[in-house]
């Protein structure tokens, strides 16, 4: 099953990755990815774009994302259905251990 090969790949995955597939649910350039993931997390996270393209490489050839178009020089992606499976498969796996962190807080 697709699912689990997914998992065994790729679960857990970087914080890096999260939110780079996260972002990708719109489609975006490298500069829109780090520029949503800031805002997203209120400058707790700021990816450099050596790290942003390096992983957009990677994943891209996971087909987890996708080239949509390029305009000027600038690549759009999107997460394709494996993307978005592994990404779901992730919160839940995050939402699972927030419920056993919560008794610390």
């Amino acid at each position: 099953m697709e699912l689990e090969r997914l998992k065994k790949r790729f679960l857990p995955m970087s914080e890096t990755m999260f939110y780079i597939l996260f972002s990708l649910r719109e489609e975006r350039h490298g500069y829109g990815i780090m520029q949503y993931v800031e805002a997203l997390t209120g400058g707790r996270i700021i990816l450099g774009a050596g790290t942003v393209y390096q992983t957009l490489s990677k994943l891209e050839k996971q087909r987890l994302i996708e080239a949509v178009r390029e305009i000027d020089r600038k690549k759009e992606y999107r997460i394709t259905k494996s993307g978005a499976l592994i990404l779901k498969e992730e919160a839940r796996r995050i939402s699972q251990l927030y419920e056993t962190a919560k008794e610390l807080i």
